[in-house]
């Protein structure tokens, strides 16, 4: 209601300054301004419109954009900790390939026990000899360091997989934490951003409409031809102008007088005896007042 009235009145005001002239190109040129003025406001007017008019098409486009928005912090939000999490998987990996490593050591060992025991490999000789039981000590021992190797590493597993639960845990929180900004991506300019991705002439019919409603009172008024209001507006105006100038020429008429009856008023009093004799004695005793005080200045200084 306040903003239409204050339009209104805006727009009642730029038409009535604008002043007839017996020339054309005065009366364009007057009317620039306003007209420039005019389609500011036809933009204020129309595109509060718009984002009424076209709200469900915007929604369709913030939404698009927020799922967008949300996919891209999702990547960004990856990358910033992938490397910790590419780290840990390689180090999981480490450690299993090495009990790998250690259980293809154990077995080959084995392998190596049970074909000296048939006789099939080494000494060739049937049974469990010196040999076999120097290679069966040896398996033995590689057995027991490959179970204690992955006790040991299983440990350091589920350390590492703990730390990347800590890690996929924070990064969630901070995926939950940057949503709201992302729901919340759906103010003014937002929504003017999205409104600017729709079709553009639909929108451009809508601002010629309040640009047509907002110029028309100001082209109508610069293509009439003089109406009784222009003559008596002109009128009053050179009435009033004709009482500026005549108060203005009284004044200067009165400094004018003023200016010479004081001349002559201090002309006459210079000529007069007894001034200048009240005057020349008032000088006298400034001076001897000040030759005294000069006097007792330097006898006060001399001592």
């Amino acid at each position: 209601m306040f903003g239409g009235l204050l339009i209104f009145n805006l727009d009642r005001y730029i038409v009535s300054t604008l002043k007839k002239s017996d020339k054309k190109i005065n009366e364009i040129w007057q009317a620039t301004p306003r007209i420039i003025l005019a389609v500011i406001i036809a933009v204020v007017i129309s595109k509060p419109l718009e984002l009424k008019i076209f709200e469900k098409e915007i929604d369709q486009v913030l939404l698009e954009e927020k799922n967008q928005l949300t996919l891209q912090n999702q990547e960004q939000v990856a990358q910033l900790y992938a490397v910790e999490e590419n780290a840990f998987a390689k180090a999981i990996q480490e450690l299993k390939t090495e009990v790998q490593n250690k259980e293809a050591e154990v077995n080959a060992l084995y392998n190596i026990y049970i074909t000296e025991a048939e006789g099939t490999s080494g000494t060739n000789k049937l049974g469990k000899g010196p040999v076999y039981k120097e290679k069966r000590e040896k398996h033995d021992a590689a057995l027991a360091d490959l179970n204690t190797l992955k006790i040991t590493n299983a440990e350091k597993i589920a350390a590492i997989e703990l730390q990347i639960a800590t890690l996929q845990e924070n990064e969630a929180t901070q995926l939950a934490s940057s949503q709201p900004i992302i729901d919340n991506f759906d103010g003014l300019m937002a929504r003017i951003e999205a409104l600017n991705k729709l079709p553009f002439l639909t929108s451009f019919f809508i601002f010629l409409l309040f640009l047509a409603v907002e110029t028309s009172p100001i082209i109508a008024k610069v293509l009439a031809p003089r109406g009784e209001y222009d003559f008596k507006l002109a009128e009053r105006e050179d009435l009033v102008k004709s009482w500026v100038t005549q108060q203005k020429a009284q004044q200067e008429i009165l400094v004018k007088t003023d200016k010479e009856l004081n001349n002559r008023v201090y002309a006459d009093i210079a000529e007069e005896e007894a001034l200048y004799a009240y005057k020349k004695k008032m000088a006298r005793e400034l001076m001897q007042q000040q030759a005294d005080a000069f006097y007792k200045k330097q006898k006060g200084i001399l001592g």
